[in-house]
């Protein structure tokens, strides 16, 4: 039976964008006042993203202990929260609408690995979270995920598939518990 064999693996097709030296100091820039938390205030950690190429609204919150992979594939949209130890792994775009909550702990994640190929190949999609979603602590949302308006994943669950607007996701992998209803 054929198995996997690292060795062989092979990442040269995927470009992360911006150059290596780009890279470089965005990875110790995330590590001290983003991972960190060095410096607590969101105006500064948004100022940075920026300058790094992310698209970022008003009204932001970013909490201490944020991790993003590589800012020039993120946009978030306004009055957007962020919490505690959140990880924006955005080997690709991540596109994060206005008004959403995502809890802390919680995972965004682009990039996985073709098990079925002993090359281990890399596979990256897209995540998008649309207007109004709550992703709660500890949650994990996969490549490719779309979720959509006001769509809720619950605490420590995690999203394969999609989520259908204004519903309430529980589980691994998580399934529609309910509707959302808005008072």
């Amino acid at each position: 039976m054929p198995k996997t064999d690292l060795s062989l693996y092979n990442n040269s097709p995927f470009n992360p964008g911006g150059n290596a030296i780009k890279r470089l100091l965005w990875y110790y820039i995330n590590l001290v006042f983003l991972k960190g938390g060095l410096l607590p205030s969101s105006s500064f950690k948004i100022f940075l993203l920026r300058l790094f190429g992310a698209k970022i609204g008003k009204g932001v919150i970013i909490k201490p202990g944020v991790n993003v992979k590589y800012p020039w594939h993120l946009t978030i949209g306004n009055h957007t929260w962020i919490g505690e130890n959140v990880w924006i792994d955005c080997l690709v775009a991540i596109i994060i609408g206005n008004n959403v909550c995502i809890s802390q702990g919680a995972i965004l994640l682009t990039g996985s690995h073709n098990y079925k190929k002993k090359t281990f190949d890399l596979i990256t999609q897209p995540v998008i979270l649309e207007d109004g979603v709550w992703i709660g602590a500890g949650a994990i949302v996969n490549l490719g995920v779309i979720a959509a308006s006001h769509a809720v994943l619950t605490s420590g669950s995690v999203a394969t598939k999609n989520l259908e607007a204004y519903s309430i996701y529980q589980g691994n992998p998580a399934v529609k518990v309910r509707e959302r209803i808005i008072a």
